[in-house]
């Protein structure tokens, strides 16, 4: 029994952020950080001649503050009563998943789509998105949305679930801290290439074991769903690696054979178009159901994480405890 209470913030904290997800009216953390890593790049850029030595500087201050502070509240917490701390690290968890919001966000694209309000649809997207999505028809949109839940299945749910698992909400923390900078300075353009080399790099990292796995948890959980496992295995070995980044083509090519759509592809970025390889077989087009069932297909895979990262977490305590 004493096992399964170091597993529960985590039970907890997920099924918090199903019923309610991020309370907008509240500072969030993750918000916090973003704003740390904005005023330390303009210190950076002010201080250092050699962005690369800056950049690594400010991704290290960054996790630092980001996990210390969690951690030793935590520290505190659970050391007044076991009850506060499961609480406090429960709220924490719960602002590190966002499964409610990448939901909530992505079915406005899908709900306007549906009514037929193409710029009600472009503008909804536009908030998920960090391409130009006002060169997007209808099907760009629809694509552009399905995209962001597959991608953002690993980066914003089940990675950091994995990380929890390993060493509760600090590691969480240090996590997103880590993506958090890699979507804000890990741009590979003459901007950023420098100041973001550590963050983008460390990122890849942290994110390899995860992204995996969850594209193998998606392909696993689609005869639940009803959906084409067989062919989700199919385009996942094929176009895994039709990426620049190591990571973001492994959820991308299992929800695109899972759904039997063709994604990515060219996309335009601050004005430049990026040439990309197309992810998954034009079976058939895209329809603004699709987003429904991409965030079917993160549930799914994220109920599954859920399930293992909570055996993980039983099992390091088990270990730790003795």
């Amino acid at each position: 029994m004493k096992y399964l209470l170091a597993a529960l913030p985590l039970l907890i904290g997920f099924l918090l952020d199903c019923l309610i997800g991020d309370p907008y009216q509240i500072p969030h953390p993750i918000r916090l950080i973003g704003r740390m890593i904005a005023a330390l790049e303009k210190w950076v850029r002010t201080h250092f001649t050699t962005l690369r030595t800056g950049g690594t500087i400010l991704a290290l201050t960054v996790i630092l503050v980001s996990a210390g502070i969690p951690l030793i509240l935590l520290l505190i917490c659970y050391r007044i009563h076991v009850i506060l701390g499961i609480t406090v690290e429960s709220i924490l968890i719960c602002y590190l998943l966002a499964a409610r919001n990448l939901y909530d966000e992505s079915m406005k694209v899908c709900r306007a789509a549906e009514a037929g309000d193409t710029e009600q649809a472009r503008k909804a997207v536009s908030m998920i998105v960090g391409r130009d999505t006002a060169v997007l028809d209808r099907n760009g949109i629809l694509r552009a949305a399905v995209e962001t839940v597959a991608e953002n299945t690993s980066d914003g749910v089940t990675a950091p679930m994995f990380f929890l698992a390993l060493g509760g909400a600090a590691a969480g923390f240090f996590y997103k801290a880590v993506n958090t900078m890699d979507s804000m300075i890990g741009y590979q353009n003459e901007k950023y290439k420098d100041l973001g080399w550590f963050a983008a790099h460390l990122d890849d990292i942290l994110n390899y074991l995860p992204s995996r796995l969850t594209a193998l948890l998606m392909i696993a959980v689609c005869p639940i769903l009803r959906m084409d496992g067989r062919n989700a295995y199919r385009i996942w070995k094929r176009d895994r690696r039709k990426h620049a980044s190591p990571n973001s083509a492994q959820t991308e090519s299992a929800c695109a054979g899972a759904l039997h759509l063709r994604l990515a592809g060219d996309a335009q970025y601050f004005g430049i178009i990026h040439r990309k390889p197309f992810i998954g077989d034009d079976d058939r087009p895209i329809v603004p159901d699709d987003i429904r069932k991409s965030n079917r297909l993160m549930y799914g895979s994220s109920i599954l994480m859920l399930l293992l990262c909570i055996a993980i977490r039983c099992i390091l305590s088990r270990v730790v405890c003795g």
